[in-house]
């Protein structure tokens, strides 16, 4: 299978590269820089870059986009409307989207709507669950969006997923491990 992956430097990015090449896959590792990734062909692509996202979608199968929204106080509007965008965008390859825990749901009520949910979180939350609505509203869009538990953090697979359907499945999930999710689902 032909995957190409955005955010193939990244932590949770370089992870799915990683489990996608054991597999045997064939991997486009899409970053700001066109950084080189051993065993990938590489592509520079900005998320922003709606053509640059048709022409990966219509020389892969699959299409992963492993970018979560700037962490360092930037508004997240260009992230928001990059999204909205790609959710509007038929093609033929399948999308998987890292998702956040925070759009998961605890009774009916989004994790990051609970009273506990840590303030510093909330931006990044609440954006990806915005991102979540444009893909649940789609149609016509091939799509699946993985989040991972509440706390993500680098580490190998270690054979211990915890599976869950739109609530918080375990508290902590290695890169490694979600990765295998990752592949598995894709």
């Amino acid at each position: 299978m032909k995957i190409a992956v955005y955010g193939a430097t990244g932590m949770v990015g370089s992870q799915i590269v990683a489990e996608a090449l054991t597999r045997g896959h064939q991997v486009t590792a899409v970053s700001h820089s066109g950084k080189t990734v051993e065993g990938t062909t590489s592509a520079a692509a900005d998320l922003t870059d709606t053509s640059a996202y048709r022409k990966l979608a219509a020389e892969n199968d699959v299409v992963v986009l492993s970018i979560p929204p700037s962490r360092t106080g930037e508004d997240h509007q260009a992230f928001i409307d990059a999204h909205e965008e790609i959710s509007e965008t038929l093609v033929p390859a399948r999308l998987f989207v890292v998702g956040g825990a925070g759009a998961t749901e605890v009774n009916g009520t989004r994790l990051s709507d609970l009273p506990d949910f840590p303030e510093a979180y909330l931006p990044e939350a609440r954006t990806m669950g915005t991102v979540l609505d444009f893909y649940t509203s789609a149609s016509g869009l091939d799509w699946t969006m993985l989040a991972p538990a509440p706390e993500i953090a680098p580490g190998p697979a270690t054979g211990s997923i915890v599976l869950g359907n739109d609530s918080p499945a375990g508290e902590r999930v290695s890169t490694g491990d979600f990765a295998v999710a990752a592949l598995d689902e894709i």
